[in-house]
Formats: structure tokens, C-alpha cells, sequence
């Protein structure tokens, strides 16, 4: 593979998690394709969403749905709201298809959720799998492999 300039990758995926730190979640939802997944396995090297459950798997139905209870003022999972500061690095671009204008980019994340006088740290490893879109990218698939995915915690109610 020619080297690749990463930076438009880079300026993209902070782009994306400003997003979320904004609580601007139907911009962020518009960074999706059409046909647009989000998923975050259960369990460590889970192969499929539909093999068995995930903490997170939503096409653009799903997302919206998500996003109407997120804004609804009376949800009780967001009152008080989430105040997240994400953290993205290590980013790479494993696969490029600029015929196609397909490319696969992984990179490490970290979200800090503060919410209700608790802090809660999620860190693991996001795999996009962007097309391009004129001048940008949209997202056909976001997966984001959670270091713990198959601890008990408290259910998360914000994308990470």
C-alpha cells in the first residue's frame, strides 16, 4: 500500500468525537451512510453482531431511536446528562481502496464519562470503515472493541 496521508483521517475522527462531546448526536449520526453501522461487542474478538449480543448495534433506525431518548427531557438514564471528553491516537490506516473511495482506519479511544457525581473511563480499540463523500468521509461502519467489553458494569446510555 503507498503511503497514505493520514491527516484527513485524523482531522475526521476528532471531528467525530467532538461530536459526541457536544452532545451533538444528530450531526454525529450524519457522519453515517445510509446504510451506516455502529457496534460494540460483548465480549473480546466477537467476529459478528448477529452471532450473539452486543453492547451496542445500531443501523440508522436504531441510532435515531437512541437519539430521540437521549434528547427527551424526562430520560431518566440522562438526568443529569453524561459530560464526556474523548481521546483519540494511534491512528492508522490499514486498508485504502482510493479507486472505490473505501478505507479501513483503526486507532485507539478513550471516553470519559462524568455524569451524577461518578466517573467512568471506557478505553479499547475503533475500527472505521469510511467512504468517501466529495471532499470528506461518512461512516459505513464504527466498531469500537471495548478492553472490557465483558465486565459488568452500568449500561451505557452515549455512543462512544
Amino acid at each position: 500500500m503507498a503511503k497514505i496521508d493520514k491527516a484527513p483521517f485524523e482531522e475526521f475522527l476528532i471531528h467525530e468525537a467532538r461530536l459526541l462531546d457536544d452532545r451533538r448526536f444528530r450531526d454525529w449520526m450524519a457522519l453515517f451512510t445510509d446504510d451506516g453501522s455502529y457496534w460494540v461487542p460483548a465480549v473480546p474478538n466477537q467476529d459478528s453482531p448477529f452471532n450473539q449480543a452486543s453492547l451496542f448495534y445500531d443501523d440508522r433506525d436504531l441510532m435515531k431511536t437512541r437519539i430521540d431518548r437521549l434528547e427527551h427531557p424526562l430520560i431518566h438514564a440522562q438526568t443529569p446528562p453524561s459530560r464526556t471528553a474523548h481521546i483519540i491516537g494511534n491512528i492508522v490506516v490499514e486498508s485504502a481502496d482510493d479507486e472505490a473511495g473505501k478505507y479501513t482506519v483503526v486507532s485507539t479511544v478513550m471516553m470519559v464519562e462524568y455524569r451524577d457525581e461518578q466517573q467512568r473511563v471506557f478505553a479499547g480499540r475503533q475500527t472505521h470503515t469510511l467512504k468517501r463523500d466529495g471532499g470528506g468521509f461518512r461512516i459505513a461502519q464504527k466498531k469500537v472493541d471495548l478492553i472490557n467489553c465483558d465486565s459488568a458494569f452500568e449500561a451505557m446510555a452515549v455512543p462512544i
